[in-house]
Parts: C-alpha cells; sequence; structure tokens
C-alpha cells in the first residue's frame, strides 16, 4: 500500500484502558491495543495535521499477560488515594500504518507532498519516533524500530482465532470528518493467527456522539511548518 511503513513497538508495561472500569478510579487494561491508541503511537512517530494516519493491522508477538499493581494517584481534592491498576505485562507488536491526506483540510493543501511525508515518516520510525512513545498512557513507556511486518515468530501463529468482544475503536474529530462533534467508534475485533485487521474508521457501525468541538486552527508558517522546510531540516543536501 502506498505511503506505509511498518515498525515493532515494545515495552515492559501497557494500559490501554477499558473505560467502563475508570469509573470507581479503577484501571483495568484491554487484552490488545485499540486502533486510536495505535493511532497515538504513529503520531508520536510523526504527525502534520495535513495527513491521516490509518491503522491497517497489529501482529501480537508476545502472549497476552496481565499483572495488577496498586498506585497511589493525585487525588482532585488534594493528596492521594488508593487504585489497583491492571496493567499488560511484557508486550511487543508489530504495526503497519499508512497515510492519507486529509481533505477536510483544505486550508493545508499547500503541505500535501505525499514523497516528502512518506520519506520523513519512514526516518522517524528509524530514529524511534520523533516525540516519546507511550503504550497507552505516560507511565508505560515504549520504544520503536523498523521491521518488516510478519518476520519473526508469534505466539499466536498457530490459534485460529480469538474474539475479544465490543470494545473501543476510536475517537472521530472534527478535524478529520468535516463535522463539528466528537464521536465514539466501538467493533469486535478478533485475532487470527496473531493478527487483528482494523476496520477504517468510517466502516465502523457503532458510533456514538459525545459532545461538540470544534477544529484546531492551523496555518503554514505560523504555528505549522511546512514539510518542505521539515524535510530540508532532516535530510539537508540529501
Amino acid at each position: 500500500m502506498r505511503n506505509q511503513i511498518e515498525f515493532e513497538i515494545y515495552g515492559n508495561y501497557a494500559l490501554f484502558t477499558d473505560p467502563l472500569m475508570k469509573l470507581g478510579g479503577e484501571k483495568l487494561t484491554y487484552q490488545i491495543p485499540t486502533y486510536q491508541a495505535l493511532k497515538g503511537i504513529v503520531e508520536s512517530i510523526y504527525w502534520k495535521p495535513s495527513i491521516i494516519w490509518y491503522i491497517d493491522e497489529i501482529r501480537v508477538m508476545n502472549p497476552i499477560r496481565m499483572e495488577s499493581k496498586g498506585i497511589r494517584p493525585l487525588d482532585y481534592g488534594g493528596g492521594n488515594t488508593l487504585a489497583n491498576y491492571t496493567y499488560l505485562r511484557d508486550v511487543r507488536y508489530q504495526v503497519r500504518a499508512h497515510f492519507e491526506f486529509n481533505y477536510n483540510r483544505k486550508d493545508l493543501e499547500g503541505d500535501f507532498n505525499e514523497h516528502k511525508h512518506h520519506n520523513i515518516a519512514k526516518r522517524c520510525v528509524k530514529a524511534g519516533g520523533r516525540r516519546d512513545v507511550y503504550l497507552g498512557t505516560r507511565e508505560c513507556q515504549a520504544y520503536v524500530v523498523p521491521c518488516n511486518f510478519n518476520e519473526g515468530k508469534s505466539y499466536y501463529d498457530a490459534i485460529e482465532e480469538i474474539h475479544f468482544g465490543t470494545m473501543i475503536h476510536g475517537i472521530n474529530y472534527p478535524d478529520e470528518t468535516g463535522k463539528k462533534e466528537m464521536e465514539v467508534r466501538l467493533w469486535q475485533p478478533v485475532m487470527r493467527q496473531g493478527i487483528i485487521q482494523f476496520k477504517r474508521p468510517e466502516e465502523c457501525s457503532l458510533v456514538r456522539p459525545i459532545r461538540e468541538y470544534q477544529t484546531k486552527k492551523f496555518t503554514l508558517h505560523e504555528n505549522m511548518q511546512p514539510v518542505e522546510s521539515l524535510y530540508d531540516d532532516l535530510f539537508g543536501g540529501e
């Protein structure tokens, strides 16, 4: 697929929070990353408001294991409270993603340079990302390295199917949909031989509105660096 990147991401812990488990102050991770969590990871590697990243598929390399920890998060009223968080432990994933131009942002058409965006994204993967990368939450530091998708052995290669029920797919934001509201998407993922193929956001049939939301303003040369300038900074005379 055009404009595609492939990378491996790994870390000691991950917390892809099930929102139903946050009501009592506890946090319980999903068994697998959500589409939105993976999109956030890719955007930490490289992102511009003129492009939209789409997660194509993920390969779960290590067995799904969980570990509970006693945590003392800050209380909004001051001081600390005691909570129990359940994390994924020793995680490693292969990810395949690609970008497309954000045609809802006609004001950024001057930044639609496919070749330069793709080359910058591949270099950022090799560098481990332009920003710090996390597996769901800030305390779960992650590391990114390039890979060839499907290389190596997955713990789930011989397992035909695993169903994960209904879970969060991601969030619809106005600058990517053209609507003036934020929406949440749900879906029912299935892992086959360790691989989960993601639906595109517009293919999700379970969509619920959250609240009104306004598009953030970006202007070339003011609060956004043009891709040509960024390309020259990173590649110089290459």
